[in-house]
């Protein structure tokens, strides 16, 4: 990937948060900006909305951005936020009694969401939205007391763990927010599990999605190291790591292969998926050299 062509795309597309990601992931960010980046999308309660997940436009708190909030207390570590602990106590007050958490909490304006935001039942626990949720929450934990002593969370894992038992079949988001889950608690019998469900080459068609749509293996286990990227093949992660550096456009950043539902959203999620790339590739290329060289690791 060229970093320089990277920087040029997000300066001059991407929203101020994911530029302060990419900074601070390219080493010239600073820790200060990027909270205060994230907090133009917080509400007083505690949630975040106005646009965070890009497909869901309104200012209400919802169950997704949340995910995207503990994206950002992740990439602060060590530093800790105190509005990750709030997002918490946020999230477990929109905790249906069976420990999961709503796909969506009813949308009052729904001008740019996408239809499968605005049409989800209040009332019905989401296995998806719970788990990708809770597994970037159990990232944040790591180095986040307070997060990870919070009854939200536990709760929270313990329906995703349960409900990954019980069920046949799995959606394929369902399948890797699950797998992002089970491998961010290293619940080596459920990753065995949901391996179960994905095939050798490691792709997925993403049901309702656009047609060629897939789930692929660096979108399941997207870290190095960790248990999830042992259910692929080197070769395979190999060649979806070259697949990867070589869908860098010619303005420097990435495309995403699913719909969007605004003309905002289309170009923020550009920018999100290049500080995806770029973390991915950048992770890789770390991890291998930490293996080869283990004094500077």
């Amino acid at each position: 990937m060229n970093l320089d062509r990277a920087s040029d795309f997000m300066a001059m597309h991407a929203r101020p948060l994911d530029r302060r990601r990419f900074e601070l992931l390219t080493g010239d960010g600073d820790r200060d900006a990027l909270p205060a980046a994230l907090n133009a999308y917080r509400n007083p309660d505690g949630g975040y909305g106005h646009g965070l997940e890009p497909d869901l436009r309104s200012r209400t708190s919802q169950p997704g951005p949340a995910l995207h909030a503990f994206e950002v207390f992740e990439e602060l570590a060590p530093v800790t936020a105190p509005e990750a602990v709030a997002l918490c106590d946020w999230l477990e007050s929109v905790t249906l009694p069976d420990g999961g958490i709503p796909f969506a909490l009813p949308i009052p304006d729904p001008a740019g969401c996408a239809p499968f935001w605005t049409g989800a039942d209040p009332e019905v626990s989401s296995l998806q939205i719970t788990a990708v949720v809770a597994a970037m929450a159990q990232r944040v934990a790591v180095h986040d007391g307070a997060v990870a002593r919070h009854p939200w969370l536990d709760r929270a894992t313990r329906y995703c763990l349960d409900t990954i038992r019980a069920k046949d079949e799995l959606h394929a988001l369902e399948l890797a927010f699950a797998l992002w889950l089970a491998d961010a608690v290293e619940d080596s019998e459920t990753i065995a599990l949901l391996g179960e469900h994905i095939p050798e080459n490691g792709l997925v068609h993403v049901q309702g999605g656009l047609e060629g749509e897939m789930m692929r293996p660096l979108d399941f286990a997207p870290y190095p190291g960790r248990p999830a990227r042992a259910l692929f093949k080197g070769e395979v992660v190999e060649a979806e790591l070259r697949r990867l550096d070589e869908q860098q456009q010619s303005d420097g950043g990435w495309l995403v292969d699913f719909a969007s539902y605004s003309p905002a959203a289309r170009l923020e999620w550009r920018g999100y998926a290049t500080v995806k790339a770029v973390s991915i590739l950048t992770r890789d290329t770390r991890y291998r050299s930490a293996r080869k060289n283990p004094a500077q690791g």
